[in-house]
């Protein structure tokens, strides 16, 4: 199964906090999109680049307010948010 960047954004929303500070870890992302953590890691590597989502060195990850705005805009069309 094919997961993508915004599939793992969406999930991560549902499953941390921004403002509380709320984590969740790359492997339980991973079990609920049924796919390898490569694969996690690597969206969350580009998320991460954009300030989307913030990861810890233990594993731990969560979603930025930025990545909470992103996905509160509920557009459906391809959005492109560039890295610095």
């Amino acid at each position: 199964m094919s997961v993508t960047r915004r599939a793992v954004l969406e999930q991560l929303a549902t499953t941390s906090d921004a403002d509380q500070r709320e984590t969740t870890t790359e492997a339980a992302l991973a079990a609920t999109l049924n796919t390898d953590e490569r694969t996690i890691e690597s969206h969350l590597d580009a998320l991460e680049a954009c300030e989307l989502v913030r990861t810890y060195p233990d594993g731990r990850v969560r979603i930025t307010i930025t990545g909470e705005e992103l996905l509160a805009l509920d557009t459906d069309e391809l959005v492109i948010v560039d890295s610095e």
